[in-house]
């Protein structure tokens, strides 16, 4: 059974909403937006694995503020009515529909089974997640075969 929301719980939605207000924390979710396409798995090891770059810290500052945020719903510590509305988590579904085709290989490429796990789960949790992903797995290929260039997951 799903947890009710409380005071407790929105006052937790408004701190992680904090959080991404944050200037590098900004940059980094602008970057996931707009600038990174991958097209496979190698193209999130190349990222995973740029260390010292700008691209990996927002690669690793984004996928573990959602990963952070989905372990809280995913652990019943937070209610899942507030944190599945759209414009709460909205931006996690997009950044998991952009890497979920490629998830299985980066896992093992990578050797972490558990990379992107707690937002997978809150992802597929429930119909109207797994509802939305498919809609924006079809969304993210259209919008990266217009704005990606062919030869860079990167957009300059």
């Amino acid at each position: 059974m799903a947890k009710k929301p409380t005071h407790e719980d929105a006052q937790l939605i408004l701190k992680l909403y904090e959080l991404r207000r944050e200037p590098e924390m900004r940059k980094a979710r602008n970057w996931w937006m707009t600038s990174f396409w991958p097209r496979s798995a190698g193209d999130l090891m190349s990222i995973a694995q740029a260390v010292g770059t700008p691209e990996n810290a927002w690669f690793r500052q984004g996928s573990s503020y959602w990963g952070m945020a989905a372990s809280f719903l995913n652990q019943g510590v937070l209610s899942e009515s507030l944190f599945l509305r759209p414009g709460f988590s909205g931006e996690m579904f997009f950044i998991f529909a952009k890497v979920q085709p490629f998830l299985k290989e980066f896992r093992e490429k990578l050797g972490d089974a558990e990379a992107f796990r707690d937002i997978e789960q809150a992802v597929v949790r429930t119909k109207w997640g797994r509802e939305r992903l498919k809609f924006l797995l079809k969304r993210i290929e259209i919008w990266r075969e217009k704005l990606a260039p062919k030869d860079s997951v990167v957009r300059t």
